[in-house]
């Protein structure tokens, strides 16, 4: 038996796998609402009630695997540990300058994304190393100690020690660490050495401040979840989801919740890598809207892009550099405000606005019943018939119509002189064109064509705009997979137990060390398998390096795969080769003859990935009867029309439905709009594809 949970800012998810479900096996779901106050009620409520559905206990759960969006939330919200930073003497306000560049050159009314640590928290001491990791000048540990009673008298529960050049040599960081420890043995203190042991000093500040000021909290709320299953008679194995999209034993996600900023996300982009291989779909789009947020990934050859870096909490939603940068491995996406949830305004120019401010679980949606009174996107489809009130998420939450069509009305129809009809309208159409154009930045920055691509569509919300959005980027196919709406959950499941491991060590290919790069990688290597052993529990594993390589003086390095042994003399012109065929695969050429240099290098080890068998197109068949029909608002003839609705558990393989039409289900409904016919494919998915033109 596997439990995952999946919490949100809207809904918490719960999924449990009793043996295997493509085999015979049972999978159930169920979606609570998100405690924000104790976010482990919401997880212990659901799990309970799922285990009451399978007629279970704790102590029959095997694995637990575990995502949320805590860690980021407390950044972005700013509910962190007051946190304290200690850097090279020099070095204070390498937060404040940053890259030395405006993210926005001609905003003279500019805001800069406001920084963790207050400037009357920064601290430095005596000490430097040099870029080679040779001591320049010897760490003043009186110095250290003497800031002591600074950090008691200002109730520090946290601090990061960021120190020139800590990523050649951790010595310093680490003695700070044993002083600090020595004299104030509560505190929660993050070097930036094991954070992020890489070069450029302002990315790997950034991080380590940002991991020390979750870890408080985070380690807490882990801590609670844990004795919380244990209570219950839980005695098997801890997963948390992690960025890069593994899983990883819940006491280092303690030491590195950094590592967990975009878990949720990594697991529902896992889900679509899978659902894309299992249809045989080489290029797809990934759409994962929630109640809070939306998600947009690319995925080609069944492999989610990766990243080494990406920021949160933006200042200005598509521009580099407008929020805090942290440097962990990520599986590369766009997130917006997006959500279920997000709330509907009029802006000072008289245009809707859509998020990113969202109603979350309290109040929720006018439609909730508990006391929002502000519009959402969930009210809108209420208000529009896409959503049947009485069947919302399983049936637990009735929908209040007439709640959603007063918030549409006091907030945008009043104000722009429309029905309820076209208010509700109007805000699916922004919300829609909001993701559709971060889906389009996002592939003009991959240098992918949008239209060539399948979406997977998952989450509460996204099957119900995923058809809108596909015609507003020239999409021709769409695919649901099962229990779409707690995707992210289905995908923890899927995922390996993996860790990544990044760190900085400078080498020219004309002056290449072999023996250095292999003791380098040697060390990474030990440390990876010794993370992922527990949680491999005898499951082969296998370990993947990389270096991250450029031209000499460039400014961004590109990846560029190592052979699976010790390198040698020899191996100057074999890396020379893979850095100008992946450097061609990027720019269409490479550079004869230029030095190339050698930043970082990193070592993944992780449990085998099992690829789902590609399932044959069953034979088409009439759909059965619906089980009842709503009335939807059609903009485009300004009246209501007749919808058939259709339960999706009713439905066989190859059955097709013509468009428009409703197809509900206890987690979420799929919207196939008029421009649609839908099926149902081998595997439980939802096929919507394009009618032909005219």
């Amino acid at each position: 038996m596997r439990l995952a949970v999946d919490i949100g800012g809207t809904f918490t998810d719960v999924v449990l796998e009793i043996g295997d479900p493509r085999r015979g096996g049972r999978r159930l779901t169920c979606k609570v609402l998100t405690t924000p106050r104790a976010p482990e009620e919401a997880v212990m409520a659901g799990t309970r009630a799922i285990l009451a559905d399978s007629g279970r206990a704790f102590a029959d759960i095997d694995v637990f695997v575990h995502g949320t969006t805590l860690a980021t939330n407390a950044i972005i919200e700013r509910k962190g540990a007051r946190t304290a930073l200690i850097a090279t003497e020099g070095f204070r306000d390498t937060l404040e300058i940053a890259y030395e560049s405006r993210y926005d050159q001609y905003d003279v009314f500019i805001e800069k994304p406001r920084q963790l640590v207050p400037r009357a928290l920064r601290f430095t001491v005596p000490e430097r190393m040099d870029v080679q990791g040779r001591v320049r000048l010897p760490l003043d540990e009186a110095a250290v100690r003497a800031l002591v009673p600074t950090l008691a008298q200002k109730e520090v529960g946290a601090i990061a020690v960021a120190f020139l050049h800590a990523y050649a040599n951790p010595a310093h960081e680490r003695r700070t660490r044993e002083i600090l420890l020595q004299e104030l043995p509560a505190l929660s203190v993050t070097l930036s050495c094991e954070a992020c042991p890489e070069v450029r000093e302002y990315d790997r500040t950034s991080t380590a401040v940002a991991n020390a000021y979750i870890q408080p909290l985070m380690a807490g709320y882990l801590a609670r979840l844990r004795d919380g299953f244990a209570a219950e008679g839980f005695h098997g194995m801890i997963y948390l989801m992690t960025s890069g999209g593994g899983l990883t034993a819940l006491e280092t996600a303690r030491r590195f919740p950094i590592r967990l900023v975009e878990s949720g996300p990594a697991g529902g982009a896992i889900l679509a890598a899978n659902a894309a291989a299992e249809r045989g779909e080489d290029k797809v789009l990934s759409f994962d809207m929630g109640g809070t947020t939306a998600k947009i990934c690319l995925i080609q050859h069944y492999t989610p892009f990766k990243s080494r870096s990406f920021e949160v909490d933006r200042a200005a939603r598509f521009l580099k550099g407008s929020g805090l940068p942290l440097r962990v491995p990520v599986i590369e996406m766009v997130e917006i405000g997006a959500g279920g949830g997000s709330l509907a305004r009029i802006d000072a120019l008289k245009r809707i606005v859509v998020g990113p401010e969202s109603a979350g679980a309290e109040p929720g949606p006018a439609s909730y019943g508990r006391g929002g009174t502000r519009p959402t996107v969930t009210d809108a489809d209420v208000v529009l018939g896409k959503i049947d009130p009485a069947r919302f998420a399983g049936g637990t939450i009735h929908l209040d119509v007439e709640r959603a069509r007063q918030a549409l009305d006091a907030a945008i129809g009043a104000e722009l002189a429309l029905a309820s009809e076209m208010a509700a309208y109007g805000v699916g159409e922004i919300v829609d064109e909001n993701m559709a154009n971060a889906a389009r930045v996002h592939a003009v920055e991959r240098g992918a064509v949008i239209g060539e691509h399948t979406m997977i569509a998952f989450g509460g919300a996204a099957p119900l705009h995923a058809a809108r959005l596909a015609e507003k980027l020239g999409l021709q196919r769409i695919v649901v997979p099962p229990n779409a709406g707690v995707g992210s959950a289905v995908g923890f499941l899927q995922a390996p137990v993996a860790y990544e491991l990044i760190h900085s060590r400078y080498m020219r290919l004309d002056g290449f060390d072999p023996a250095a790069a292999n003791a380098l990688i040697d060390e990474m290597a030990r440390e990876a398998h010794a993370l992922v052993a527990p949680g491999a529990r005898g499951q082969a594993v296998v370990e993947t390096r990389v270096a991250y390589m450029r031209y000499v003086g460039q400014g961004h390095e590109i990846t560029v795969p190592l052979p699976a042994r010790p390198l040698d003399s020899s191996d100057t012109e074999t890396l020379r080769r893979a850095f100008e065929r992946e450097y061609a695969v990027l720019f269409e050429r490479h550079i004869p003859d230029a030095a190339i240099e050698a930043l970082s290098w990193s070592v993944t080890v992780a449990t085998e990935a099992r690829r789902p068998t590609q399932v044959t197109p069953p034979a088409r068949r009439p759909a059965p009867r619906p089980v009842g029909a709503r009335a939807f608002f059609d903009a485009r003839q300004s009246r209501h029309v007749e919808v058939p609705v259709y339960w999706r558990s009713d439905l066989q393989p190859g059955a097709t439905i013509p468009g428009p039409a409703i197809i509900a289900e206890d987690e979420t409904s799929t919207f196939v709009s008029p421009a649609f016919d839908a099926w149902l494919d081998a595997a439980g998915g939802i096929v919507l594809e394009r009618k032909p033109a005219g």
